[in-house]
């Protein structure tokens, strides 16, 4: 056996947006916009990332209706029950879905995750958002959306709350002994027993410990108050960055911060998004997204770009260049505050594009890498980004579906495999194992025996 230690590797997550990830992807004759809230259309991309030996899929989420529905298909169905149901056609790939911290119960939210893994055999993850779209508050009974310091010391006492639900049940409570009649100890069985400022808890969990433990936590916030939570309590980030330099910078930022907070920085991976067009030579694939672009409702965009900026625009105004100005308190990368905006920020200053083009560069992927070229310059990106600190692998996220992922397995992955940066196959059942992470102890695995217990249940 050899001595040498095994040679990192990619984690590669399908990200599902409906028919793609570009906004005009569902006018595409190659999608199936028809199929989009059916079983089987996502069983089909679930079972496609799983016989590439994807890490797991992801679905966005967020409690509200999407004010573009008129030019775009932002309609979602439900993660969690959706993923259930993908759970049941595939064997491996991890399952994760966005909740939100601000709008779900603990409790509840913790027993359909718990549920998740066990009717997956460990392979649910959870996506950690505060929810940033003010007019969910609304569908929650609210008078005012609480604002982001509010949002994430709420989420912060969740998770707290959630892991400790979790943990309830020590790995070895359930005992199922016929001959005695007992199925579980309770002294094995432990109130979460939680009061904060935000959240109060009392008792266990209704179900056993999850296979995983705890399901994977992911978090995608970029803001001080985000890259903190996430460097606390992520073991997986999703994130968006246009230049190399600017991942580099975010990467050794989380990775300090993690190791502040005394964790392991290799036990936190950090996925950036990359949207690929690919053809058989760069021309090809400029065409073919300029075929997106050029589907594109110019109202749609601009809508989208006005609540970004904070700022209205004109349709009249289309070819003529995006005022400097218009980002101007965007900040930069040492100011995290508005992250998102920075990249668009970012993208004006350097090409100065006109509204059109602008459009257009955030019609893809808003805000996420695009990159249209040849499978070997798309691996080549890929390659780059995960070799000079800027990544732990990448959120896929294919412009049109089933097309943008089929060409990517087919064409991209083998290319990475020839490289050694991607695996052949699983070696693993969990999301955990696909993605290096280890099995979180129970606190309570080494808990005195005065450790209070639900004696007498």
């Amino acid at each position: 056996m050899s001595d040498q230690p095994a040679r990192r590797q990619l984690s590669l997550n399908l990200f599902i947006n409906g028919v793609g990830h570009h906004e005009a992807a569902w006018r595409h004759p190659s999608t199936r916009v028809e199929e989009l809230f059916t079983a089987g259309y996502h069983h089909e991309l679930a079972q496609h990332a799983e016989r590439a030996a994807f890490d797991a899929i992801f679905f966005a989420d967020g409690p509200v209706l999407s004010p573009g529905i008129e030019f775009n298909s932002a309609a979602h169905l439900e993660p969690i029950l959706t993923l259930a149901s993908v759970a049941a056609v595939t064997t491996h790939i991890g399952l994760i879905a966005t909740a939100s911290t601000t709008f779900y119960d603990p409790y509840n939210l913790a027993r359909l995750f718990a549920t998740l893994d066990h009717l997956s055999g460990g392979r649910a993850g959870w996506n950690i958002v505060t929810t940033a779209a003010s007019a969910a508050a609304a569908n929650f009974g609210l008078d005012e959306h609480p604002d982001p310091s509010e949002r994430y010391a709420r989420a912060g006492e969740f998770v707290e709350v959630a892991t400790r639900l979790w943990d309830s049940w020590q790995d070895d409570a359930v005992l199922a002994d016929r001959a005695t009649g007992r199925f579980a100890d309770p002294s094995r069985i432990h109130p979460a027993a939680f009061r904060g400022e935000h959240l109060r808890v009392a008792g266990a969990l209704n179900a056993p410990r999850p296979p995983q433990g705890h399901p994977v936590l992911v978090q995608a916030g970029a803001s001080n108050e985000g890259r903190a939570f996430a460097s606390r309590h992520a073991e997986a980030i999703f994130t968006a960055h246009q230049q190399l330099s600017d991942a580099q910078a975010f990467y050794s930022d989380i990775k300090a911060g993690v190791e502040r907070y005394g964790r392991r920085p290799d036990q936190v991976k950090i996925l950036p998004g990359i949207s690929p067009f690919l053809g058989g030579t760069e021309a090809e694939a400029r065409a073919l997204e300029r075929e997106f672009n050029e589907l594109t409702v110019p109202e749609y965009g601009l809508r989208q770009l006005a609540t970004l900026a904070e700022a209205t625009f004109d349709v009249a105004d289309l070819d003529r260049p995006v005022p400097l100005d218009v980002f101007a308190d965007a900040g930069d990368v040492t100011d995290n505050n508005r992250s998102r905006r920075q990249v668009v920020a970012g993208i004006v200053r350097r090409e100065q594009p006109t509204l059109r083009e602008l459009l257009h560069r955030l019609a893809g992927a808003r805000g996420h890498r695009v990159v249209a070229g040849t499978p070997e310059q798309v691996a080549d990106t890929i390659t780059e980004w995960f070799t000079h600190g800027a990544a732990d692998g990448f959120n896929v996220m294919p412009p049109y579906l089933p097309g943008g992922i089929e060409a990517f397995t087919e064409h991209v992955v083998p290319l990475l495999r020839a490289r050694g940066l991607f695996r052949e196959g699983y070696t693993g059942t969990t999301l955990r194992d696909h993605l290096g992470l280890d099995r979180p102890v129970n606190r309570y695995a080494t808990a005195p025996e005065t450790e209070p217990a639900l004696a007498g249940v």
